[in-house]
């Protein structure tokens, strides 16, 4: 029997104080836009909640503030988690033979916060934090879903519980968050919108005086929410900052990237009480379904934690102090090889060089660099890429994975071997999404993975998280 309903103008936190009456173990999953909600609830409580846009990039977020307190949460061990636990690909899943039916329902970035647990990366307590902060991450977005679809499915099996939230006061505190967020509307309507600082104004000295130089490192792309995680600031503390200067138009505001659109937006008046509307005869608190029509993406990803457990981690740079050149003598460049330098700025000036035999793709990196802090180097020819890279010393290497001549894993290792690269970040940038190629990455010193085809603000987001 399936537990099914619709509504419209609904008011997710009463339908989550009727589940919180009810004594299962229940999974909540609701569809709006195209975005997925799944919130698990214990005799209840809420034990987690999760939603399908990101979900190891907000896990990765959370922990990254989580190190400033937790030494063991390197960017390494972040680096790992991905390999072992996130899904190769969102829209073709693969079941791993050895998953037991109590793994293969959960989240997999649930199962990357168990390993931690369990590999004593993070105590019991610290994983709670953990969970709490990405629970209340989530429930601000569901609460402000007006129409979409739910369904109700009850778990006749235990699942390992870190924590146990209270529906009643986790819900007073993410109401409030979204009360802070709704003050600074309309101007700021998302705490996904991407500020930019304009800089070719009138007095644009004294108009941005008031904020900080490092801050303005990281208004090149990155969301509020993600920037407040690099410079360790509470995100409305970071909005309220930047408030006057949005006024003033010193700093502009985008739209969020997608999928961070699909979203419910801050600004939804509050005040409304909307009511939900459920289409099944049965009632909300009774026995739970078995099966759901409405599967999150995460609850059938895989798991690659028995693969890639006792492999060799990755080496991964944390930021780098001291700023390179930005030009070099045209004495000293290849025929095969260009440099784009970036306008001068007071701003640190971070080198990048791409190898690709592909002049397409490295013009598009260079294109999509090109108005943010790099100079960047492009190679076109990998059998010179040892050499040149020595020569320029970059902050991060982006290397394309299948070339001719030398291919992006040998050139990897070949890279490694040099103690002068040993903490520089390597991005592989492939259009292979295979799990195996991943491992290979990693066993030969990789820091990350960027699959094409690739956007501007898939390639931003990956570099900048490595020069973070």
């Amino acid at each position: 029997m399936n537990n099914f309903g619709t509504f419209t103008k609904l008011r997710p936190l009463s339908l989550l104080r009727q589940l919180s009456n009810c004594s299962e173990s229940t999974c909540l999953q609701v569809l709006s836009n195209s975005v997925y909600w799944s919130i698990y609830l214990e005799q209840g409580k809420i034990t987690y909640a999760t939603h399908s846009v990101e979900p190891f990039d907000r896990l990765e977020r959370h922990l990254r503030r989580l190190s400033h307190h937790v030494p063991n949460i390197t960017g390494e061990i972040r680096v790992q988690l991905r390999l072992m636990f996130e899904p190769d690909s969102q829209s073709q899943p693969v079941e791993h033979p050895n998953k037991t039916r109590e793994q293969s329902i959960l989240p997999p970035e649930y199962q990357a916060i168990c390993w931690l647990v369990s590999e004593r990366y993070l105590h019991s307590t610290q994983a709670a934090l953990l969970i709490q902060e990405l629970v209340k991450e989530v429930l601000e977005s569901y609460l402000l879903i007006e129409q979409g679809t739910f369904t109700l499915k009850d778990s006749h099996y235990r699942v390992p519980i870190i924590c146990k939230l209270d529906v009643e006061k986790i819900g007073e505190r993410c109401q409030q968050k979204l009360q802070n967020w709704q003050s600074l509307g309309p101007q700021i309507s998302s705490p996904y919108q991407r500020p930019y600082l304009l800089i070719n104004i009138p007095n644009s000295q004294t108009t941005s005086s008031g904020i900080d130089p490092h801050l303005t490192e990281w208004m090149k792309g990155f969301s509020l929410r993600h920037i407040s995680v690099i410079i360790n600031q509470d995100e409305i503390q970071l909005a309220r900052i930047l408030y006057p200067h949005i006024l003033n138009g010193t700093i502009l505001l985008h739209e969020p990237d997608p999928p961070f659109d699909k979203l419910p937006k801050t600004f939804v008046n509050l005040v409304k009480n909307p009511s939900y509307v459920a289409e099944a005869k049965t009632s909300l608190v009774d026995s739970a379904v078995a099966s759901s029509s409405i599967l999150s993406k995460e609850d059938s990803a895989i798991s690659a934690g028995n693969v890639a457990t006792h492999q060799r981690q990755v080496p991964i740079s944390p930021h780098k102090e001291q700023a390179q050149e930005l030009t070099k003598s045209n004495n000293n460049n290849l025929e095969s090889e260009t440099e784009t330098p970036t306008p001068a700025t007071s701003q640190k000036i971070y080198k990048v060089i791409s190898v690709d035999d592909s002049p397409t793709i490295l013009k598009e990196i260079s294109r999509f660099l090109e108005d943010e802090n790099f100079s960047v180097v492009t190679i076109n020819d990998p059998l010179k890429a040892v050499m040149s890279i020595i020569r320029h010393k970059p902050d991060l290497i982006l290397l394309d994975l299948n070339m001719e001549g030398i291919d992006g894993y040998e050139l990897c290792r070949i890279v490694r071997n040099n103690s002068i690269f040993k903490k520089t970040p390597i991005i592989m940038v492939t259009g292979n999404r295979g799990l195996v190629d991943r491992v290979k990455a990693r066993l030969v010193g990789a820091s990350g993975y960027l699959t094409k085809p690739f956007t501007r603000a898939d390639l931003l987001k990956i570099v900048f998280m490595h020069l973070a």
